[in-house]
């Protein structure tokens, strides 16, 4: 079944757990699909795990766009969130809305995801009222990084803690359909979520969210540049695949590879008459 705004809602109306993975490229979306996962994010992490910055501020919109594309020609179910990029939004609404238009319309995107919280309801809200769904981030926001100090914990303190449960109301109400936490202490994501009607996606937020998103290279053990403390590795694949890779590099030295079962054949007749 198709995965909608609408589902998610009902999702969190019956209590169901709702998963969603990054994904950059066809070949992965369409495995993620056929696996049943609920939501795939086309995530600005990219910038970090297949295009290797330091961090996720030099995405551009025409990268966004690339990967969005690739990820809904694989994707049947499963619903679409592209992030919006820096500054693809930040300075002005009109700015907001035309760029979650062409991810939706070019991209094929089914959302858009942008993060910030009540500084951004009037960007959320307008996309909606161009009728494109919107998912809220807040906590700890990536392109926040250099305002945040460095990736780091969010709402540890009373203030702190009390601006998130405001965040999370006000982007629900400029008309988010979802918003993700990420990096809030278990007990106060918990919290959130039960505050809202919308569902929470957590990503170093407990237990308590009404679904969870994961990079999909640190889930596989894939990315090892460094590994945040909230991921749990389903699989370590990053291990097979080099292991793989050198057997490849070995067998091809030797010669071993390609043999004749991985070699086209031609008759004894025409190659002789060739020499």
């Amino acid at each position: 079944m198709k995965n909608t705004v609408v589902t998610f809602k009902e999702a969190k109306r019956d209590k169901i757990k709702l998963s969603m993975l990054t994904a950059y490229d066809y070949s992965t979306a369409k495995l993620m699909d056929q696996a049943g996962i609920n939501a795939i994010l086309v995530g600005d992490s990219l910038g970090m795990v297949v295009l290797g910055y330091k961090d996720t501020l030099q995405v551009t919109m025409e990268d966004m766009l690339h990967h969005t594309k690739a990820v809904a020609r694989g994707v049947q179910n499963a619903l679409v969130v592209s992030d919006m990029p820096f500054m693809s939004y930040q300075a002005s609404v009109y700015d907001a809305v035309c760029n979650a238009g062409r991810l939706i319309k070019e991209g094929q995107a089914n959302a858009v995801k942008l993060e910030g919280g009540s500084t951004f309801c009037p960007h959320i809200r307008a996309i909606v009222e161009a009728s494109i769904p919107v998912m809220a981030h807040i906590g700890l926001t990536p392109q926040s990084v250099n305002a945040f100090g460095g990736f780091r914990v969010q709402g540890r303190e009373m203030e702190e803690a009390r601006k998130l449960i405001e965040e999370a109301k006000a982007v629900e109400a400029a008309g988010a359909f979802a918003v993700v936490l990420e990096c809030i202490p278990a007990r106060l994501a918990k919290l959130i979520s039960e505050s809202i009607s919308i569902p929470t996606i957590g990503i170093g937020a407990g237990n308590g969210c009404d679904g969870q998103v994961l990079v999909y290279q640190d889930m596989l053990g894939v990315f090892t540049d460094f590994t945040p403390k909230f991921v749990k590795r389903f699989s370590d694949l990053g291990s097979q695949m080099k292991a793989a890779f050198q057997r490849y590099a070995d067998e091809v030295g030797n010669g071993e590879f390609p043999a004749a079962e991985h070699s086209f054949e031609i008759s004894d007749s025409i190659i002789e008459k060739l020499y």
